[in-house]
C-alpha cells in the first residue's frame, strides 16, 4: 500500500515474482505520469460505462490506478491481473494511454468488434471531434472534471481536474444503445465533483482494495460495531456538517447555525462528530462506535476531557454549546459500558 492505495492482486504472486511485478508496474505508471495526453479517468465514469455496457475488463494504465471494479484488467497481451481468456470481452479502454503502434496493432480488433468502450480526449485538431478509428461513433463528450490530478497515487488523493481538456466516449458503430444511456454518461461527464467517489462495491477485488486501505489495515471495515466517518466544512462562513455510517450505508448532515458569533473548521468538525453520537444514541443498539475524522484540532480539543488530570472549562470556549453535547453524549456512553472510539485519517484519500 502506499499513502491509502493499494496494489492489487497480482498474476504471478510468488514472493519470488510479486516484486517484480509491482517494480514493473510503477515503471509503467511513472512513465505514464511524464505523458502530457495521458489522464487517470475517474472512478464514478468508469463504473459508469462498466455498468452499462456490462463490460468485465480494462485495458491499459496500471495496477496501482486501475479501479479493482473490473473482473480483468491488461495492457495490450499482457495480464496484469484477471482470467485468461482468449474469447473477446466487453472492455473499457483508455485511448489516451496508447502509444502510436499500440493504437495501431489494436485498431484491426475494435474495427471487427463491438464490445469496446474508448475513453479519451478530442483527437482533431484545435480540440475538435476525430473519431479514433473509422467505425467508431461518438457517445457523449464534455468538459467536465473527468480524470484525477497527474500523480494523484503519489498522495492517495480523490480531487478531480479538467486538466483543461475534453472528454469523449467512443463505441463501435455496429452497436446500439438507447438515448437514455447516452443521457446517463453525458452527465456524469459534465457533472462538476470536485473529488472522485470511493470503491464500495462487492466484487472480491475492492474488497482486497479496501482491505490495502488505511482504513482498511486498521481494520474497520470488519469491526463488529458501528463506524462514522465525520466531517465539517467551512464556506465563507457557512458551515455544514455531515456523517456517513459504513455498516449502514447511509448517513446524515445539518448546516450550523451562530455563524455571525462564531464560524470555524473545527466548529464545523464538532458539529458533524455530534450529529453521529446522536445517530447513534437513537439507534440505541448499543453497539461500540468508531468515529474517523481527518480533523487534527477536534481530537486535540477533546483530548482534555477525557480521563483525569486538570479540569478544563467551558468558559471560554468558543464552541462550548456543542462540547457539552459531546461530553454528555459520551458520558452516557461510558455509563452504559459502550466503547467509543476517535480515529484520526488523512484527508482526501477516498477512504469510506
Amino acid at each position: 500500500m502506499h499513502n491509502g492505495i493499494s496494489l492489487h492482486t497480482l498474476v504471478n504472486s510468488e514472493p519470488s515474482a510479486l516484486g517484480a511485478n509491482i517494480q514493473n508496474e510503477l515503471t509503467q505508471q511513472l512513465r505514464l505520469d511524464k505523458d502530457k495526453k495521458h489522464r487517470s479517468f475517474a472512478w464514478k465514469i468508469l463504473r459508469m460505462v462498466k455498468e452499462v455496457f456490462q463490460a468485465i475488463k480494462y485495458q491499459w494504465d496500471t495496477a496501482l490506478t486501475i479501479p479493482p471494479f473490473f473482473k480483468n484488467a491488461g495492457r495490450g497481451n499482457e495480464r496484469i491481473w484477471g482470467e485468461e481468456i482468449t474469447t473477446s470481452q466487453p472492455m473499457v479502454i483508455n485511448w489516451s494511454g496508447l502509444g502510436y503502434k499500440e493504437k495501431l496493432d489494436l485498431i484491426p480488433t475494435l474495427a471487427a468488434t463491438d464490445n469496446s468502450i474508448l475513453l479519451t480526449q478530442p483527437l482533431g485538431v484545435s480540440n475538435k471531434t476525430q473519431p479514433p478509428f473509422r467505425e467508431a461513433q461518438l457517445v457523449a463528450r464534455a468538459h467536465g472534471k473527468c480524470s484525477r490530478h497527474k500523480g494523484w497515487l503519489r498522495e492517495g488523493k480523490d480531487e478531480l481536474a479538467t486538466h483543461s481538456m475534453t472528454t469523449e466516449v467512443w463505441i463501435s458503430t455496429r452497436r446500439k444503445i438507447p438515448e437514455t444511456t447516452r443521457t446517463a454518461i453525458q452527465d456524469v461527464l459534465e457533472a462538476d465533483n470536485t473529488k472522485d467517489t470511493p470503491s464500495f462495491g462487492l466484487e472480491d477485488l475492492e474488497e482486497i482494495h479496501r482491505a490495502g486501505t488505511e482504513a482498511g489495515l486498521l481494520g474497520i471495515y470488519n469491526f463488529r460495531g458501528a463506524v462514522y466517518a465525520t466531517d465539517g466544512s467551512n464556506d465563507k462562513g457557512v458551515m455544514g456538517a455531515g456523517f456517513y455510517r459504513l455498516d449502514e450505508h447511509r448517513g446524515g448532515c445539518c448546516q450550523l447555525g451562530r455563524g455571525e458569533e462564531c464560524n470555524s473548521s473545527n466548529r464545523a468538525e464538532l458539529g458533524a462528530a455530534c450529529l453521529a453520537l446522536e445517530d447513534a444514541k437513537r439507534k440505541q443498539d448499543r453497539k461500540p462506535v468508531i468515529r474517523l475524522s481527518d480533523s487534527a484540532c477536534f481530537l486535540s480539543s477533546s483530548k482534555k476531557w477525557i480521563g483525569e488530570g486538570k479540569f478544563p472549562s467551558m468558559k471560554a470556549n468558543p464552541d462550548a454549546d456543542i462540547m457539552r453535547d459531546i461530553v454528555q453524549l459520551l458520558r452516557e456512553r461510558i455509563e452504559q459500558g459502550l466503547l467509543t472510539v476517535f480515529i484520526k485519517i488523512k484527508a482526501h484519500r477516498g477512504t469510506l
